[in-house]
C-alpha cells in the first residue's frame, strides 16, 4: 500500500516540478490579465463644454512596439511580360 500512496520517479518527470508548473500557470494567469485590462475601453475624465454637454473622451490604447505585428513594404514588384 505504501507504493501506491508516493508518487513514482516517472509521472514527476512527465509532470515536472510543481513550483515551476505553479510558476507557469501565474505568468498565464498575468498576460490574461492583461489582455483582459487592455481590451477594457478606458476613459479621460469628463468634461462640461461652453454649452453645458458633458464630453468624456476615450484614451487611446497604448501597444508597445514589441507587441505589433512588424509590417515590410513590399519594395519588390512583380514584373510581367506582355
Amino acid at each position: 500500500m505504501l507504493l501506491t500512496a508516493t508518487p513514482s520517479l516517472k509521472a514527476e518527470e512527465e509532470n515536472g516540478d510543481p513550483g515551476e508548473l505553479a510558476r507557469e500557470s501565474i505568468e498565464l494567469m498575468m498576460r490574461s490579465l492583461n489582455l483582459l485590462m487592455d481590451s477594457i475601453p478606458q476613459y479621460e475624465l469628463p468634461e462640461i463644454n461652453e454649452d453645458g454637454d458633458i464630453i468624456i473622451r476615450r484614451k487611446r490604447n497604448t501597444v508597445e512596439p514589441e507587441d505589433e505585428p512588424e509590417e515590410k513594404p513590399d519594395t519588390e514588384l512583380e514584373k510581367t511580360r506582355t
